[in-house]
Formats: structure tokens, C-alpha cells, sequence
């Protein structure tokens, strides 16, 4: 649990985290937006939010497709 402890908390000071050879982790903002409750139909807002984002490495990536 050690590494993943020291991931979040690269992605808490906005930092990116790069693995060679596998790809790279970073965080995304996204803007709010509005949005409806599927069951209700009713609107709802929807604020900013940062998310974690993975961008696969291109040795890995051809890897996978036999390359």
C-alpha cells in the first residue's frame, strides 16, 4: 500500500507519475457541467472535478497489439 500512498499524493500536488515502458499517470480537470437524474429527469449541477488519468506507454501499447 506504500507506493499507492505516494501516488495520491503526487496527484494531490497536481503532480504526474511516469512508469517506462508502461505509461504515465496525471490528473484532469474537468469544468462543471449540468446534468439530469436519469430516474427523475429532474437537472442537477454538476461542480469542477479532478480525476486521475492514464495514458498508456508506447511499448506497452505494442506490446498488446503483437508488435
Amino acid at each position: 500500500m506504500y507506493i499507492f500512498d505516494g501516488f495520491t499524493d503526487a496527484f494531490k500536488k497536481g503532480g504526474r507519475i511516469e512508469i517506462r515502458g508502461f505509461g504515465s499517470f496525471s490528473v484532469r480537470e474537468y469544468g462543471g457541467y449540468v446534468g439530469r437524474n436519469p430516474k427523475t429527469g429532474a437537472k442537477t449541477e454538476e461542480g469542477a472535478k479532478r480525476l486521475p488519468f492514464f495514458k498508456v506507454g508506447k511499448e506497452l501499447k505494442e506490446g498488446v497489439n503483437g508488435r
